[in-house]
């Protein structure tokens, strides 16, 4: 249990190039931008998740804050400019 608490998990993050209009992505239209790790940590007084997206050099991209009533709100990052 204590391994699971520590351990960010990566993920392949991709953008489709075209508009579906189904449920079928075909692998020419997807191109993959690289790894992503996600982290949840939670506030339990208040009820509030907190999501964070990094890239794979570990560089926060997003924060999300998630109500325990549904709502959420975000913040993206973009290291560009």
């Amino acid at each position: 249990m204590m391994k699971e608490d520590f351990e960010e998990y990566s993920y392949k993050e991709f953008t489709c190039n075209t508009h579906t209009t189904g449920n079928l992505i075909k692998s020419k239209n997807v191109n993959i931008e690289g790894l992503t790790k996600i982290s949840v940590e939670e506030e339990e007084q208040e009820g509030i998740k907190i999501v964070l997206k990094k890239d794979m050099y570990d560089n926060i991209k997003e924060i999300k804050f998630v109500c325990a009533c549904g709502q959420s709100k975000s913040i993206v990052l973009d290291y560009n400019e």
